[in-house]
């Protein structure tokens, strides 16, 4: 198994790639370490250091958050040193996760807003180790959610209101007024 890392928007978040699939669809996020317990031997083993502050899961990466204090260069080769061994043992990525159904807006400007998020919003934040959930839209208000290296990134505002805000009221100016994340 081959890894390596790539930078992500967020400087206290790096994506470690793997030339493997190790979920095939979705993506898993457990932002503590209590979300991990008994759902993920991979992000339990991964929390077991003291600098984890964060553990998302796609397609074929891994993106871990750390706490200010740890420096990449230390946290680098035992997060593949761990990540290496966790797949070596052939251990399952996920345990008792059940994948949430992809929501279903009432309305069709709720299904045009979810399809521009899923095909064109979704693909480009996944790149930096990142994802954005639908949550509801009301009151011309798309509301979304930060997951991976999006949550607490220092640029996540600007890709909401500059980005997707942006692109939805170009595509549907009569009906999106803001974006927010909750």
């Amino acid at each position: 198994m081959f890894i390596y890392t790539e930078l992500t928007p967020n400087p206290s978040s790096l994506k470690f790639v793997l030339d493997e699939i190790i979920l095939e669809e979705g993506v898993a996020d457990f932002p503590d370490a209590e979300s991990a317990k008994g759902n993920s031997q991979l992000a339990e083993r991964l929390y077991r250091y003291p600098f984890t502050q964060g553990v998302f899961i796609g397609r074929n990466f891994i993106t871990l958050t750390k706490d200010d204090n740890a420096q990449w260069n230390d946290v680098i080769p035992v997060i593949k040193a761990e990540i290496q061994k966790f797949f070596e043992a052939g251990l399952p990525v996920l345990e008792n996760v059940q994948v949430t159904p992809k929501f279903l807006g009432t309305s069709d400007i709720e299904q045009k807003i979810i399809q521009v998020i899923e095909e064109q919003v979704r693909p480009a934040v996944a790149m930096d180790g990142g994802d954005i959930i639908y949550e509801g839209f009301d009151d011309g208000i798309v509301k979304l959610k930060l997951r991976g290296s999006c949550s607490g990134c220092p640029s996540s505002s600007m890709t909401l209101k500059h980005g997707i805000q942006s692109l939805l009221i170009r595509l549907f100016p009569e009906h999106v007024k803001a974006v927010e994340a909750i």
